[in-house]
């Protein structure tokens, strides 16, 4: 048996700092891509193609690193129920940073012709398959390291990561944008975000050097040989229903940060740093919130938070839409936030929420699967779908909001079907009295 070794309260803030920072630095290797991905990656990479096709296609190479999030989670995963949740977090930083630095140094269609977008492919997968590692190994390290009564609060801080990631991306494209004339950031300044993630990736490592192993895997006497196969065979309604329940959240989120990008950019002539703007200051309070909401999921339990997001998300989607069409800033904002809220009463429960569902012999790849798995159905397609939809919609695009009310309803069943893990709060006796 391990020897569990006690972790003081003063180690939380450490380990959700360094947990936070990690998954900011990954994520901000995913965003990059689908700022890029919505700018100029289309004309770069796919010269030959329509504007519109060319944005599908740029698109499609986006979705690629969410089909590789699930095999990513399986691969790192497994490591995470065996060896422990620390390794995971060092080989998946790693992975991602490079293949990000790697995709900022791919020459374009018009200097090796189809290589140039099969190599794309190819490190976005790659880059999915690290990210698709990290959220398992950063969520558990916190969650188990967590009191039972401030679980949702301590996890949330990884929750936080993306949307620092997000602002984080987005503030270098910006700089970027305001420096450089138009030739020139399509050129070659779209591609120093990814090179300043190896500078990320480096201070990501630095921090994680010392991280303490998780006390709740050194006390399994009994590791599960293939967690996969275990998962598979008496967790699979678990895995099904967390990502059914998860695909609204990455749904939304990636059409508000991607798909809104590139419709207000080109479709109504919204110019690209006011666009960009409305989106950030959502993400901001979106991050912000994230803490308050996990103490509302410690107070009222996992699934009220997740079910009220969920609700909220379906009655808000098709306003959404009819606000981003005015292309009016103040509109756009509003429409972008009040999505952006829905989905953080959801999300920042989550790390918190999955670890609770699976043993600890499992836990690392059952949460990841789920999560990861959630990314594919919700986060892979929607851009491109919602890209496809609006070119058929008329001034206001109504079937982007229908297809994500769809996604919103089906996720409030699968919320409904889930049970609540809110840990039973320990009663406290009182002093006798004379």
């Amino acid at each position: 048996m391990h020897d569990a070794r006690t972790v003081t309260a003063p180690s939380l803030p450490r380990l959700a700092a360094a947990s936070l920072a990690g998954t900011a630095i990954e994520f901000y290797d995913f965003f990059v891509y689908g700022t890029a991905a919505a700018l100029v990656l289309g004309p770069l990479f796919f010269p030959t193609f329509s504007p519109l096709a060319g944005t599908l296609a740029a698109f499609a190479t986006f979705g690629v690193g969410f089909v590789a999030r699930p095999l990513g989670a399986v691969l790192f995963e497994h490591v995470g129920d065996r060896r422990g949740r620390r390794p995971v977090l060092v080989v998946s930083l790693l992975l991602t940073g490079a293949s990000t630095v790697a995709v900022g140094c791919v020459p374009a269609y018009d200097t090796i012709g189809a290589a140039a977008p099969l190599l794309l492919l190819g490190l976005r997968f790659l880059q999915g398959l690290g990210l698709g590692g990290e959220w398992g190994g950063a969520a558990l390290l916190t969650a188990e390291h967590a009191p039972a009564g401030r679980r949702a609060l301590w996890s949330s801080f990884p929750q936080v990561g993306p949307a620092v990631g997000f602002l984080l991306a987005n503030t270098v494209v910006l700089t970027l944008t305001a420096a450089l004339t138009e030739a020139q950031f399509t050129r070659w300044g779209w591609r120093v975000p990814f090179w300043a993630a190896g500078v990320l990736a480096v201070g990501g490592l630095w921090l994680r050097r010392a991280l303490p192993e998780s006390p709740r895997f050194l006390e399994i006497d009994d590791h599960a040989r293939v967690p996969l196969a275990e998962v598979a065979r008496e967790h699979w309604r678990l895995v099904l229903l967390t990502a059914g329940a998860l695909s609204v959240g990455y749904a939304i989120f990636y059409t508000v940060t991607t798909w809104a990008l590139a419709y207000a950019t080109g479709r109504l002539g919204v110019g690209r740093t006011a666009m960009l703007a409305c989106i950030m200051a959502a993400v901001a309070v979106k991050g912000t919130l994230t803490p308050v909401m996990a103490l509302l999921g410690d107070r009222f339990g996992r699934k009220p938070l997740c079910l009220a997001g969920c609700a909220a998300a379906a009655l808000w989607m098709l306003p959404m839409v009819a606000l981003l069409a005015t292309g009016e800033p103040l509109p756009m904002f509003l429409g972008i936030l009040g999505a952006l809220v829905a989905f953080v009463t959801m999300f920042a429960v989550i790390a918190a929420y999955l670890p609770e569902l699976y043993p600890p012999r499992v836990r690392c790849t059952g949460a990841a699967l789920g999560y990861n798995l959630g990314g594919v159905l919700g986060g892979a397609l929607t851009p491109v779908v919602a890209t496809a939809l609006a070119e058929r919609s008329g001034p206001v695009p109504w079937g982007v909001g229908a297809y994500l009310t769809g996604i919103a309803l089906l996720a409030l069943g699968c919320f409904a079907l889930l049970p609540e893990t809110r840990p039973a709060p320990v009663a406290v006796p009182r002093p006798a009295t004379d």
